[in-house]
């Protein structure tokens, strides 16, 4: 029994370790925690139960036979984040560069699996040089058992990917098929392909950092909802994220005990919007104002600014939030906004999060580059996710509500729930100037005509109340009430019950 013992501990010990002290030296010298540490700071304190410790992988060529490591390059299992249970796969660069095998692929199936069975967010800590080339199409074929398993996870537990170290190729695919994607600023990077085949391909000159960095993919491509300083502050707020998210589609997200009274008035909020219409005013601080205790966590941050995604609470209760943002474009819808914006508005629905939406919206961004990049397509891709959504949706214009995209930002035509205006807001085809060169062109030459007439459309249009008095608006609100209009309206449509037609899926204009 004692030699039984020994063995098993000295196996533990051989798994702990990973490709070596001299790996994980190297892992610490680049900034970035060993995949083990990563857990231990993710989870809470003795929680984490690990899964399949001594797997090893199957290979016999290229001299692999004699290279075996138990845990074979990642780290699986279970374990709580503030005392909620949570499912995790964390890639071990140490072992083969957590390069993934059939055995290392069969792990993390393992886990996915019993996610989707018991209902527990997945979570992946992605640090992977790709595909174990010594394996083979055996490689190949764990990723697509992976891919396979995303999809059908995908819209019953959250599953969160967390690049912290290298992700290329067809690894890329997989991260790219969960919730959110969240990275490292100067250690973490995707691409399907490497800067060594762009140059070769195209003969670009760009590095790592540039193609498929952090800051890349958070400010440019989209690809990523947030990059973070290091692995520390990665791991805590992605702690602090989960805290918003529900186990899974069969239940409603978590409520957090508050002290932020629901009924509580803002009066800074009545001079938020300016006299002057064209003059922006930053939507973060309705938000953080209106929201419990100012706890807003912002996903997608850096790209598309003239569109706010992300999660707060109203009186403990998750929420998300979209929002347009004058200080960027004016707030114009365009083709990065509204696929940000669609994205995340179909995974609230997906996991029973109510939607608050604060609409400031001009219409949609003009010019051949939107229309030759497919605004139509894209557009209607967030019209499509408003329009789907069965989840509780208030909304507050505060100022313009314009075109389409009045009809797009959670109408009440497209069943939104409870919308109510601020006396500020103007709701119409167009804002003033243009609509009375349309309708009036033939005193285009008259100034004066066109003053007076562009005046006469302002105090018939350029308010609430025509929407109001068809019923479009349930209620004009003063600003300082916000919150407490908005938590009322949620504790109404708590239970609401709404059912789309049956269908094997619906077909959003992809």
């Amino acid at each position: 029994m004692s030699q039984i013992i020994q063995q098993l501990e000295a196996k533990r010990a051989a798994a702990r370790l990973g490709g070596g002290q001299k790996r994980i030296d190297t892992q610490h010298s680049k900034g970035k925690l060993s995949a083990r540490e990563r857990i231990e700071l993710l989870f809470d304190e003795g929680s984490f139960e690990e899964w399949d410790m001594f797997v090893e992988h199957g290979c016999e060529d290229f001299g692999m036979g004699d290279q075996r490591v138990p845990g074979d390059g990642v780290v699986t299992g279970y374990g709580t984040i503030n005392g909620r249970p949570m499912f995790v796969f964390s890639q071990d660069f140490t072992v083969f560069g957590g390069s993934l095998s059939a055995a290392h692929a069969k792990k993390i199936l393992k886990v996915m699996e019993k996610a989707v069975q018991v209902g527990g967010p997945v979570i992946g800590l992605n640090d992977s040089g790709g595909a174990r080339i010594q394996e083979g199409v055996a490689s190949l074929a764990g990723y697509a058992d992976v891919f396979l398993q995303n999809a059908l996870a995908s819209g019953v537990v959250p599953q969160i990917s967390m690049v912290m170290g290298p992700c290329a190729g067809g690894a890329v695919y997989s991260p790219a098929m969960t919730d959110f994607i969240f990275m490292v600023k100067d250690t973490s990077y995707m691409f399907v392909t490497g800067p060594d085949v762009v140059k070769t391909v195209t003969h670009e000159t760009v590095t790592q950092e540039q193609l498929g960095g952090a800051v890349t993919h958070s400010a440019k491509s989209g690809v990523s909802d947030a990059a973070f300083e290091n692995d520390v502050e990665a791991l805590l707020q992605l702690r602090r994220f989960m805290d918003f998210l529900p186990l899974s589609n069969k239940e409603k997200p978590p409520v957090i005990a508050c002290n932020d009274p629901a009924d509580r008035e803002d009066f800074s909020l009545d001079t938020l919007v300016p006299d002057n219409a064209n003059k922006p005013y930053d939507m973060k601080e309705l938000i953080t104002k209106v929201v419990d205790e100012g706890d807003f966590f912002e996903v997608a941050d850096l790209f598309a600014r003239n569109i706010i995604t992300g999660f707060a609470r109203m009186e403990g209760q998750t929420v998300g939030i979209v929002a347009n943002q004058p200080m960027v474009l004016a707030g114009c819808l365009d083709i990065d906004s509204s696929r940000k914006a669609a994205r995340f508005v179909r995974f609230c629905d997906c996991f029973n999060i109510p939607i608050v939406t604060f609409v400031d919206v001009p219409g949609f961004l003009p010019g051949t580059a939107q229309e030759y990049g497919g605004i139509i397509k894209h557009g209607a891709k967030l019209l499509f996710a408003y329009a789907e959504a069965t989840v509780p949706k208030v909304t507050v214009i505060t100022r313009k509500a314009y075109g389409g995209a009045y009809d797009v930002m959670s109408s009440k035509h497209i069943r939104g729930d409870v919308n109510f205006a601020w006396p500020t807001a103007e709701i119409a085809v167009m804002g003033a100037k243009g609509a009375v060169e349309i309708i009036f062109r033939q005193d285009i030459g008259d100034p004066k005509k066109i003053a007076e007439r562009t005046k006469e459309y302002e105090d018939r249009f350029a308010n609430p109340f025509r929407a109001a008095n068809l019923g479009f608006i349930d209620d004009v609100i003063m600003p300082h009430a916000t919150r407490g209009r908005i938590c009322r309206s949620l504790q109404m449509l708590k239970n609401k019950d709404q059912k789309n037609p049956w269908k094997k899926h619906d077909n959003i204009p992809l």
